[in-house]
């Protein structure tokens, strides 16, 4: 059976590459969102995963649509992982 897996490396990866596409320093974002540096820090790291309501914050915070986050983790994801053929859908 398949179980999905939410990759905390990519999912940090993503919201760091809007953060610094915005130009935006973790000092400054994690003010902005309101959460700790080191909270950030250690979602951009991959060590945590973001609640839902962190990444609304984040993503305020960067004045991007929480979709547009969402669907490049998604896509990230997707290249990651290996393909399956139709029968194993």
């Amino acid at each position: 059976m398949f179980q999905a897996h939410l990759d905390s490396v990519i999912v940090g990866e993503v919201i760091a590459g809007f953060r610094k596409r915005k130009g935006v320093s973790q000092e400054i974002l994690s003010g902005f969102a309101d959460i700790g540096r080191t909270h950030l820090s250690a979602i951009e790291r991959g060590e945590r995963k973001p609640t839902l309501e962190t990444l609304y914050r984040i993503c305020s915070a960067l004045d991007v649509k929480m979709s547009e986050v969402v669907r490049e983790i998604e896509d990230r994801i997707e290249e990651e992982q290996p393909h399956k053929s139709e029968s194993e859908v």
